[in-house]
C-alpha cells in the first residue's frame, strides 16, 4: 500500500484545468474520522511508513511511523478517558510545535471530543475567555513561557469551573497531572468507539478561536469532514508527495 489518497477522491489525474473542474470530487465516506480511517488504516496496511519526523532547537530529533501515531495516539486517548474526557468535551492543547500535539489530537479524534489549538502567548484573560466560552473540561500544555502560571491564575478567576490541568514536561507542579508519565502509563489499545460513542461526519472535531480584531473571539468549528477538504491544499498549495518530507510549522493561532 503506498497512498489511501484514491479512496476519498474520484480521480488522481486531469487533462486540463476544465477537466479537473468538471470530474474532481472528494468522497465523503459515511463516520469519517480522520484518525481512524487515514492514520490508524496506514499503521494497518503500512506500519513502517514515516508519518513524522520532528526536531527542535536544541538537536534532538524524532522519527514516527504511521504505527508509532497508532500506538502513542490510543495511549493518548485512554489518557483522556481516565481523566473524565469523552465524546463532545473542549481540551484546549498549549504545546506549540511538541511532537506530543500530534498524539492529543489524534487521541481526541477518538473520542469524539473536540481539540482546541491554542497559542502559548494567552495571557490569563485570554485563557478565562476560553474556558468560559468553550467550557473548557482540560487544558494540556507546556511547562515554560509561564503558561502553566497563567492557566493557574485564569482557573482560580473561574472559580469551581471543574478543570483538569496536565503539563508536558517541567518539574512537577501542584494540582497539575505528568502527560509523559501517564502517557507511558496508558494502555496503547483503544477500541474504535461503537453506537451513540462513535463519531459522526457532522460531529465538531476542532476548534479555533478567531484573532479578535473586531471584538471578541469568535469560535471557528470544523467537523469530521474538514481533514478531507485539506487534500486539495496538500495537492495544490504545498505540494505534498507520497513518501516526501514535507515541513509543518503548527501555527500558535486561536
Amino acid at each position: 500500500m503506498t497512498s489511501l489518497l484514491s479512496q476519498f477522491v474520484s480521480r488522481t489525474d486531469f487533462e486540463s484545468y476544465e477537466d479537473f473542474q468538471e470530474n474532481f470530487k472528494i468522497l465523503v465516506p459515511e463516520n469519517f474520522n480522520f484518525a481512524y480511517d487515514v492514520v490508524d488504516a496506514y499503521a494497518r496496511d503500512s506500519p513502517e511508513k514515516i508519518a513524522m519526523v520532528w526536531c527542535d532547537d536544541y538537536g534532538e530529533e524524532r522519527v514516527f511511523t504511521f504505527k508509532d501515531m497508532k500506538y502513542y495516539s490510543d495511549r493518548a486517548a485512554n489518557f483522556f478517558v481516565k481523566h473524565g474526557i469523552g465524546k463532545g468535551d473542549y481540551v484546549m492543547l498549549t504545546l506549540k510545535s511538541r511532537y506530543e500535539f500530534w498524539f492529543c489530537i489524534l487521541g481526541l479524534h477518538k473520542l469524539g471530543a473536540i481539540a482546541v489549538p491554542a497559542t502559548h502567548m494567552l495571557k490569563t484573560r485570554d485563557i478565562v475567555y476560553r474556558i468560559e466560552k468553550a467550557g473548557l473540561k482540560m487544558i494540556v500544555c507546556i511547562s515554560e513561557d509561564d503558561v502553566p502560571e497563567q492557566v493557574d491564575e485564569a482557573h482560580m478567576e473561574c472559580g469551581d469551573v471543574p478543570l483538569k490541568k496536565a503539563m508536558v514536561g517541567g518539574k512537577a507542579r501542584e494540582g497539575w497531572i505528568d502527560f509523559r508519565k501517564e502517557l507511558e502509563e496508558a494502555s496503547p489499545e483503544f477500541e474504535r468507539p461503537t453506537g451513540e460513542a462513535a463519531t459522526k461526519n457532522e460531529d465538531i472535531c476542532l476548534v479555533y478561536f478567531s484573532s479578535g480584531t473586531a471584538g471578541f473571539p469568535k469560535m471557528v468549528e470544523h467537523d469530521n469532514t474538514y481533514p478531507l477538504g485539506h487534500i486539495l491544499t496538500a495537492k495544490y498549495w504545498q505540494k505534498v508527495e507520497d513518501n516526501g518530507l514535507h515541513y509543518t510549522c503548527l501555527l500558535y493561532t486561536s
